[in-house]
């Protein structure tokens, strides 16, 4: 990895966010941390008539980008001096992806807080977050609030073991892997075997294969709640960092449903990596 894009919308989830990535660019001995900022025309609410206000673009693009200055220049004290800081501001929506700011800047992995607007008590997370991961093709790393930065050496992957060779992006695994060292758990979380076919201890073996060299160690987590479950787990294991594979239906949807996540990410200190198959 040589590159890290952070998206920022000033909060200090975003600030905490960053600071993260400078961290871990520093363990991934990346060159270059790029803080992205996306703006778009104010919105007036009016319950009778909500309007978009346009100001002048070249204003608002002015605006955006001393706000991004100023907020590297507040973060930066906090960057090992061996890595680039940089910026970019761009009128964009985040619910449209960064995969397009990603190529073009070179980042191969984005580093993000959970953001996005009203946290009515918890209920609504992380739409932006959430967004950029479920969008993109890019790896995500969402960083919960109170997520304080620890050298990742334990990584745990979460794995339903269904069509492990056509859904598990191996590479991206293993380079996380290689570059942090990290000895490598796979959580399985199931009730009583209600998830077991014939298939599963095949599939097992091909994960296995596909990790071969790595040495997983196997954990099989007997609860029918799947975020309790990933919790206890990565408590008991000092998880540095979790990765999931979105799937268009199960796992990913199990993890992200808004009650699910809260729980996930706002009582969890463990950074979410969200790998695409």
């Amino acid at each position: 990895m040589k590159k890290i894009l952070v998206p920022t919308d000033f909060s200090s989830a975003s600030k905490n966010a960053a600071l993260y990535a400078f961290k871990l660019a520093a363990q991934l001995t990346v060159d270059e941390v790029i803080l992205y900022h996306a703006y778009e025309a104010p919105v007036n609410i009016d319950p009778m008539v909500p309007t978009v206000v346009m100001p002048d673009i070249d204003t608002l693009k002015e605006s955006s980008e001393k706000a991004l200055e100023h907020f590297k220049s507040l973060i930066c004290p906090f960057c090992p001096s061996s890595i680039k800081v940089s910026t970019l501001a761009r009128y964009d929506h985040l619910g449209n992806g960064l995969d397009g700011i990603c190529k073009e800047t070179g980042a191969d992995l984005i580093v993000m807080g959970i953001t996005g607007g009203n946290l009515l008590e918890e209920k609504i997370i992380g739409s932006n977050a959430l967004s950029v991961a479920r969008n993109g093709t890019v790896p995500v790393i969402i960083v919960p609030p109170k997520a304080i930065y620890t050298k990742v050496e334990e990584v745990m992957l979460v794995c339903d073991f269904t069509k492990v060779v056509e859904t598990i992006p191996v590479e991206p695994i293993k380079q996380i892997l290689d570059a942090t060292s990290a000895r490598l758990f796979v959580l399985h979380v199931d009730k009583e075997n209600q998830n077991w076919s014939p298939e599963t201890p095949f599939e097992s073996l091909m994960l296995d294969t596909l990790l071969q060299g790595y040495n997983p160690q196997y954990h099989f987590e007997n609860n029918n709640n799947f975020v309790e479950a990933v919790n206890i787990v990565a408590q008991e294991k000092m998880i540095d960092l979790i990765i999931t594979i979105p799937k268009k239906h199960g796992l990913f949807e199990g993890l992200f449903h808004a009650s699910a996540t809260k729980k996930l990410a706002y009582h969890s200190h463990v950074p979410i990596m969200v790998i695409h198959e």
